[in-house]
């Protein structure tokens, strides 16, 4: 009993994201969280780095290494890169524990085909899984959110990450209705980069257009009440990225404190001389550049509203939106998807780790929860921009 006991505590949730990679261990939490990013010697296919190790050469490689982003749009894009990935994240959890395969439960998009479902499921079984099962995203933010799932009550939540946007509506353990947008991060930072590149034929790397995104990046003039950690970001800036923040008021009280800088100065190449160039830029121009994404998110969540059923909207009504993921961060969304919606739109407590805590309560009451993960009782709308 010792022994079956001291097994399954090593079983494990991952979040499989396209820009970061959680691990859940039964009774003890999340214990990794690193980019989902995997540099690779492109002259004999070895992996030089993983992680944090391998984002840091992003754009800093010679010509036989690259770094390589195995998934894409929320899926495995690269399957042989994605499971030497997964297998050094396990073995990093697992340590010198090498002889137990943990029974696995990790994050998938709603929108994924059979096809790209079983390639999930292939990877973590190949990197030393004993038994793998899928938890839809949307359902493992709500989990983590602390909503009430497994009630005959509507929950609307909006997981918005890295390569994925997933809006659900949610009751009695399963998805009702869903859409999944392949805009989120990913896309935000290059439209950044494409309007650098288009107004100032300035070149930029996806570093420096995150950071850009991070410390000046909002979706609406007015500033959020609800994610006041975000000026976390703006006191601690990249070294591409210098904030600036004229006349903030030290109130606690004053809105003003949560509003975004008004400008940055980035670094990066000109294109028509190829020399180095420092470019001042505002937050009116990024939020302006900002404005098709979030428009996609905002269009996806009212697709969603329309299609669910009239009890469950009222629901929605009284509990409101509930967004997760690292885009839930960016300034003022709640605020325009609220004044856009007449809905009330929150935050999650701990947006970024919502859907890995969600992924790990599955791991630990897996017999109540099971009916929440492997369900494929509706397919989602899945739209690709």
């Amino acid at each position: 009993m010792a022994q079956n006991k001291s097994f399954n505590g090593r079983d494990m949730g991952i979040d499989l994201g396209t820009a970061n990679t959680l691990v859940y261990v039964r009774g003890r939490g999340i214990v990794l969280n690193e980019p989902s990013v995997v540099a690779v010697n492109t002259a004999d296919g070895s992996v030089l780095s993983v992680g944090s190790a391998a984002k840091e050469t992003m754009g800093r490689t010679p010509t036989n290494i690259v770094a390589v982003r195995p998934l894409r749009d929320g899926v495995i894009a690269d399957f042989e890169i994605a499971e030497r990935m997964l297998r050094y994240f396990i073995k990093k959890v697992m340590g010198s524990r090498r002889l137990a395969r943990p029974r696995v439960v990790v994050c998938v998009p709603s929108g994924i085909t059979g096809v790209e479902r079983r390639a999930v499921m292939e990877a973590v079984t190949q990197a030393g899984a004993r038994q793998v099962h899928l938890v839809e995203e949307p359902i493992a933010a709500a989990i983590g959110a602390g909503l009430p799932v497994s009630e005959p009550t509507g929950c609307m939540v909006v997981d918005i990450g890295g390569g994925t946007t997933e809006v659900a509506v949610v009751s009695l353990g399963g998805i009702v209705t869903a859409r999944s947008v392949r805009t989120a991060g990913d896309s935000m930072d290059v439209a950044i980069t494409s309007y650098v590149k288009k107004q100032y034929a300035l070149a930029i790397g996806e570093r420096t257009a995150e950071e850009i995104k991070v410390s000046i990046g909002s979706a609406s003039p007015a500033g959020s009440l609800s994610v006041p950690r975000v000026s976390e970001a703006v006191r601690r800036p990249e070294r591409n990225v210098e904030v600036f923040i004229p006349g903030q008021s030290e109130d606690p009280e004053d809105t003003q404190a949560l509003l975004p800088p008004d400008r940055c100065t980035i670094r990066g190449r000109d294109q028509a001389t190829g020399l180095p160039k420092v470019l001042e830029l505002t937050a009116d121009e990024v939020r302006h550049a900002l404005s098709e994404p979030v428009d996609s998110i905002v269009a996806a969540v009212r697709s969603t509203l329309d299609e669910t059923p009239p009890e469950l909207a009222g629901d929605i009504m009284d509990r409101g939106i509930v967004l997760t993921g690292g885009g839930a961060l960016l300034r003022g969304l709640d605020v325009r998807l609220g004044r856009e919606l007449n809905i009330p739109v929150l935050v999650a407590d701990d947006p970024l780790d919502c859907v890995a805590i969600g992924t790990g309560r599955c791991v630990e009451d897996f017999a109540s929860l099971r009916t929440a993960m492997d369900a494929r009782a509706r397919r989602p709308d899945t739209v690709r921009v």
